[in-house]
């Protein structure tokens, strides 16, 4: 080495498991970063599994719909990835994450990832900005594609490709921008949100109501809880959704410590926890009306389980997710009742499970935040009720509330103004709607053969075998 050293640099963009110093010579001084492998490693892991989730919830609501139903939502979660993935290269991340954003939004100093590169990211140190930019258009792909749920059965999918590039940027930019940005006014507020109850959560479910609301009633929907049709077309397919979501939601909460940390162990722990209790609770809550150990009502509470830890996961002990596995499921199943109560058609219960369980988990975060969990990675807080700060409580409801009145208020009046917009009506066709939207809006269907049984005027197939001379006859139902 030169006995003549001009600089001490760090070199951007080298990943190390420990800090690195690199001297040179006859250089200018720069300022760069040095990433630890293993957080970045884990994040991008993150990224992957939360991507998993959103073709699991297009799997998880195609089994609860009609069988000529099932691939139009399918795609839709698929086609949310590719929109919404476009739209925050082009301003969603920079208006969500600005340095420079105001109150309530950013601007476009990120627009097209313009100055989005190896530097640190907004959020964390320990990982470059590209990083966070694609781990949080993750989190920006799934909440639509939760919300079109209320639409399944009769939504029009053209204007609901639309709805979700401009119902992201008018929606959900600006509640992660107050939620997560550090100008955001919740932030700043002191409200706590660790991995989305209100910018995921709360917002598709108050979307979700407001689309349920615009589209009315499902044909032969007559508002009551009618066994044959509110049984799914194929469980399999439910529980197969619900494993994916379950496995990517590590991901989704752990990986929100955007570090390969203890907190991110503890978030991982608190979510399963949740989620185990949640599923079981609902079973129980439903056996008592059937006297069954229902596979839907175990996957429905899961889910609730999963939803209501989600603000909280990285801020709770162990002990304290099994109250929000219990009182989340418990207050999600109540939620059901709800569509009944006030007669608004919510087809897969978008609003019970992730709007109720998201308030629900907003608040129990107010209750049981804990200083002791959130300085494992030196995050400094003032804890929840249980460590004697109380106005926690009222600063979770003010921050619910909010994202619940801007996510609801604004869909609606953005599904009105489309609706009136020639070509861009919300509702298919009666016959369509009849006839399927697999096949009338996509020409292809999930069960082609069931479909040409159907289409041809019968809903039973009958199958002639003839064994041993003798002719057996028997007949294929399938939910149509």
């Amino acid at each position: 080495m030169s006995d003549q050293i001009d600089a001490v640099v760090n070199i951007s963009g080298v990943f190390s498991p420990t800090p690195t110093v690199f001297y040179m010579t006859n250089t200018t001084a720069a300022s760069v970063h040095v990433y630890d492998s293993g957080n970045v490693a884990w994040v991008l892991m993150s990224t992957a599994l939360v991507f998993l989730m959103i073709p699991g919830v297009g799997y998880f609501y195609s089994g609860m719909a009609k069988t000529k139903h099932a691939l139009s939502l399918i795609m839709l979660c698929c086609w949310s990835i590719a929109i919404v993935y476009i739209q925050w290269f082009l301003f969603g991340y920079s208006l969500a994450f600005s340095r420079s954003a105001n109150l309530i939004i950013g601007n476009f100093d990120h627009a097209f990832l313009m100055n989005v590169s190896m530097n640190p990211s907004l959020a964390s140190g320990e990982i470059p900005d590209i990083l966070f930019c694609i781990y949080q258009s993750m989190f920006a792909a799934i909440t639509p594609a939760l919300a079109i749920g209320a639409a399944a059965e009769r939504g029009r999918f053209l204007p609901t490709i639309i709805f979700i590039f401009i119902w992201t940027t008018l929606v959900y930019d600006f509640i992660a921008c107050w939620t997560w940005n550090t100008n955001g006014w919740s932030n700043i507020m002191g409200g706590l949100d660790y991995a989305g109850g209100t910018p995921v959560h709360i917002s598709s479910g108050a979307a979700a109501l407001a689309f349920a609301i615009m589209l009315g009633h499902r044909e032969n929907n007559n508002d009551t809880p009618s066994t044959s049709e509110s049984k799914p077309h194929n469980m399999s397919n439910v529980v197969l959704g619900t494993a994916l979501i379950w496995f990517g939601w590590f991901g989704f909460n752990g990986g929100s410590a955007l570090a390969a940390s203890s907190r991110a162990i503890f978030a991982c722990v608190v979510t399963c926890l949740a989620a185990s209790v949640g599923g079981i609770v609902w079973v129980l809550l439903d056996y008592r009306h059937e006297k069954k150990f229902s596979p839907l009502a175990f996957c429905c509470g899961v889910v609730a389980g999963l939803v209501t830890i989600t603000p909280a996961c990285g801020f709770v002990s162990p002990a304290s997710s099994i109250v929000f596995g219990l009182v989340g499921a418990t207050s999600c199943n109540l939620a059901m009742n709800l569509k009944h109560l006030f007669h608004f058609d919510d087809a897969l219960d978008v609003f019970a499970v992730h709007g109720v369980g998201g308030i629900v988990g907003n608040i129990l975060t107010g209750v049981f935040a804990q200083k002791s969990v959130a300085i494992m990675d030196g995050q400094v807080i003032k804890g929840g009720w249980l460590d004697g700060h109380w106005m926690q409580v009222v600063y979770q409801i003010a921050d619910s509330a909010a994202g619940l009145g801007w996510s609801f208020i604004v869909t609606l009046i953005l599904l009105f103004i489309m609706n009136k917009v020639p070509g861009l009506s919300l509702r298919v066709d009666p016959h369509v709607e009849r006839n399927g939207l697999d096949q009338g809006e996509l020409g292809l269907a999930c069960y082609e053969y069931v479909e040409e049984v159907r289409l041809g005027g019968s809903t039973t197939d009958l199958v002639t075998e003839k064994q041993n001379g003798n002719s057996q006859s028997f007949s294929m139902s399938v939910r149509l």
